[in-house]
């Protein structure tokens, strides 16, 4: 017993000063190069009003729609609906995203939809879309709000984010930041 408590010892002290001190370190360090420095930020709009950088529900048919939620875009509460790809009533879910997209963009064909736009991230709290889930609302936000098609467009390319580092991801937009920019235009 004396000859495995002294390693154990040694052992468990070593764990603690590394997964408690020095990894910990590590982590932080490698966060104050991403942007914000690993501290999250908020979104002002034009009128100096604030909102948390984490998915919304945009649902009005004027806005850029969010990635859907699986926790109603509860930040205290982040998750998944961890239901896999077969469960019968997360594909029902799915299909009836699928149809309510079709029926508010009927210039959509069901294949250009990208599946951002019908399914959930893992956090259920994403605030980013693709590219593509941007462009395939455009024709709808045009019509509803008197903008022109290319006009939209160039906002949206003026917000697509570049991967990290150049190669880290794909591109992006952020629909908060988006839809502010749609709601300061003239």
């Amino acid at each position: 017993m004396k000859n495995n408590l002294l390693p154990s010892i040694i052992l468990t002290t070593a764990l603690a000063v590394l997964l408690g001190g020095i990894y910990p370190l590590l982590l932080w360090g490698i966060a104050q190069m991403a942007p914000h420095s690993g501290k999250g930020f908020t979104v002002e709009s034009t009128h100096g009003k604030q909102y948390v950088n984490v998915g919304q529900a945009f649902i009005s048919d004027g806005y850029f729609w969010s990635r859907p939620s699986a926790v109603d875009y509860n930040a205290a509460g982040s998750g998944a609906s961890n239901k896999a790809a077969t469960n019968t009533a997360y594909l029902a879910q799915v299909q009836q995203r699928i149809d309510d997209f079709l029926t508010k963009n009927p210039t959509v064909d069901k294949r250009e939809i990208p599946v951002d736009l019908v399914t959930a991230s893992g956090s259920g709290l994403d605030p980013n879309i693709s590219v593509q889930a941007a462009y395939v609302q455009i024709a709808r936000i045009a019509q509803k709000r008197g903008i022109a098609v290319d006009r939209l467009e160039q906002l949206v390319a003026e917000h697509i984010q570049q991967p990290l580092f150049g190669v880290l991801g794909p591109q992006k937009i952020n629909v908060v930041e988006l839809n502010l920019a749609l709601d300061a235009l003239p």
